[in-house]
């Protein structure tokens, strides 16, 4: 079992913004609860989609909802939500930890 799954006061939050955006055919998936948890365990861990634990269900299903909520601005919306609301502090950052690794020539080694 994946471990920090979402709170019911967190569900309660995301909720609001989840069923304000329909699929442009009118379905839904069964669970979004699960379908967001799935996305954020895959934000947490940094893990490629296909290694979702099979719990959150078919990687391919969950990775489609979320691309259709990044195309609706579903994110955007969250995100300017929680700045207006200051449950965030302004002074929280978002950090990156993508690795970036130069040629070591660009370290200033000498070049052939």
């Amino acid at each position: 079992m994946a471990r920090d799954l979402m709170s019911e006061e967190d569900w309660m939050f995301f909720e609001h913004f989840i069923l304000a955006v329909r699929a442009a055919n009118g379905c839904k998936p069964a669970n979004h609860r699960l379908v967001l948890d799935g996305i954020f365990w895959i934000s947490r861990t940094g893990a490629p989609w296909r290694d979702l634990p099979a719990e959150f269900g078919k990687w391919s299903s969950v990775y489609r909802q979320f691309r259709r909520w990044t195309l609706a601005g579903l994110w955007e919306d969250i995100l300017e939500a929680l700045n207006q609301s200051g449950a965030v502090p302004s002074a929280l950052q978002m950090i990156n930890s993508t690795v970036i690794r130069a040629h070591h020539q660009a370290a200033g080694a000498k070049g052939g």
